[in-house]
C-alpha cells in the first residue's frame, strides 16, 4: 500500500467511525509522503482526473485525490457579473446543459452570463449519469477542495485577452483563501497560461508565486521567457530530449533551473517516452496511467 493510500485509508476509518482526525494528522501525512515520493515526473491530474469524472469540477478533484495524485490542473475563467468560475472551454455548450437552460444565449460564453445562472447548469450528464447535477466550481469553491484534499493546483489563466484584469482578481481570491502564504506559494501553487502578457503580470504583480508559460517557445528565444516564468510547459508532440535539455539549462525567474511540464500524456508508452527525455513533469487526464508507466 502507497503512502498515499494509508493516509486515505486513515482518513476515512476515522471519519465512518465517528472519530476525528488529530490536528497534526495533515501535517504529518505531508511530510511522509514528500519524504517518500517515488522518483520520476510530477504528474499532474488535467482538469482533475477528467479520464474519471466530468473536467474541473469537484468530483474530479476528488478522483485525482482517490487515485493518490497530489497535482491537479485547472482552467480560471470570469463571469460577466465578475465572479472566478473554473472551465476550460470559453463557451458553456460542450460540458453542461447550456443550450438547454438557455436555447437563446448562443453562443453561450462564459463571459456572458452570471454566476447564478451558471450554478443553474448541469455540468456532469454529459460525461455520465452517475455524475447528473455536478455543477460549476467557482474558483473559491475549488480552491476549498484542494485544500480539503491536502492537494497541490497548476492554475492556468484561460484566455487571459478575454478577461483584462483577471490576474489581479486571481491573486485577490488566493490570497483571501489563504495561497499566497509562503508554504502555498513555494510548494502548492503554480500560474501558468498561454498569455505571455498574463504569465507578465503575474509575475510583475506577485515575484513570489511560481509561473509558467504554456507552449515551446524556439530555443533561441527561451532567456527572454526565463526572465518572468519558471516553467516552460509544452505539448508533448513539439518536444524531444534536446529541447527538454535546453530549457533545463537555463534558470529561471526564482533562480533555478526552468521546468518542463509537457501535455497532454494519457498513454502509456508516449509517457515513457516523454519520462525519458527528462521532462519535470506530466499533465494527464488519466495521471493514474502515467504514474504507473513512469514509476
Amino acid at each position: 500500500m502507497s503512502v498515499r493510500t494509508a493516509t486515505t485509508s486513515v482518513t476515512v476509518t476515522a471519519l465512518l467511525c465517528g472519530g476525528a482526525l488529530l490536528p497534526a494528522g495533515p501535517a504529518v501525512a505531508t511530510e511522509v509522503r514528500t519524504a517518500q515520493a517515488p522518483p520520476g515526473p510530477v504528474v499532474h491530474a488535467h482538469r482533475g482526473a477528467s479520464a474519471y469524472a466530468p473536467e474541473n469540477t469537484l468530483a474530479a478533484v476528488d478522483a485525482a485525490d482517490d487515485l493518490g495524485i497530489d497535482w491537479v490542473e485547472n482552467d480560471v475563467q470570469r463571469t460577466r457579473d465578475g465572479v472566478l468560475v473554473v472551465m476550460h472551454d470559453t463557451s458553456l455548450a460542450r460540458t453542461t446543459d447550456a443550450e438547454q437552460v438557455f436555447p437563446d444565449r448562443a453562443p453561450w460564453a462564459v463571459k456572458d452570463f452570471t454566476a447564478r445562472e451558471i450554478a443553474r447548469l448541469d455540468a456532469g450528464s454529459w460525461f455520465g449519469p452517475a455524475y447528473a447535477g455536478a455543477r460549476v466550481p467557482t474558483f473559491k469553491q475549488y480552491l476549498d477542495r484542494v485544500e480539503r484534499n491536502r492537494q497541490n493546483l497548476l492554475l492556468e489563466i484561460k484566455s487571459p485577452e478575454i478577461y483584462p484584469g483577471i490576474e489581479k482578481e486571481i491573486l485577490r481570491v488566493l490570497r483571501q483563501k489563504g495561497w499566497l502564504d509562503r508554504r502555498h506559494v513555494e510548494h502548492r501553487l503554480v500560474v501558468q497560461s498561454f498569455g505571455v502578457e498574463s504569465v507578465k503580470t503575474v509575475h510583475a504583480q506577485r515575484p513570489d508565486v511560481v509561473t509558467g508559460f504554456l507552449g515551446t517557445p524556439a530555443v533561441a528565444d527561451l532567456p527572454s521567457y526565463a526572465a518572468f516564468t519558471d516553467q516552460i510547459n509544452p505539448a508533448y508532440t513539439t518536444i524531444d530530449a534536446d529541447y527538454v535539455a535546453a530549457v533545463q539549462k537555463l534558470k529561471g525567474a526564482h533562480g533555478k533551473p526552468l521546468r518542463v511540464n509537457t501535455w497532454t500524456v494519457d498513454d502509456a508508452a508516449d509517457a515513457s517516452e516523454v519520462a525519458g527525455f527528462g521532462v519535470d513533469g506530466i499533465i494527464s487526464n488519466a495521471p493514474d496511467v502515467v504514474r504507473d508507466a513512469t514509476r
